[in-house]
């Protein structure tokens, strides 16, 4: 197996691995019900997208 020829300084490996961090997702509010809703996405509550209807929800009763 190869084995490194000089050790890597732990500041030098964290200032490599600065870039590797989950950034957390950004939600917005559905402007027809409200719901927590990711940007470009149809709202899963009510299926509006920039209030208008694009996806048909059944009722269940």
């Amino acid at each position: 197996m190869p084995h490194p020829k000089h050790k890597i300084s732990k500041s030098r490996r964290d200032k490599r691995r600065t870039h590797d961090k989950l950034t957390p997702s950004q939600l917005s509010k559905c402007s027809n019900c409200g719901a927590p809703v990711l940007y470009h996405r149809v709202c899963g509550e009510c299926g509006y997208y920039r209030g208008k209807l694009a996806i048909e929800k059944a009722v269940v009763a």
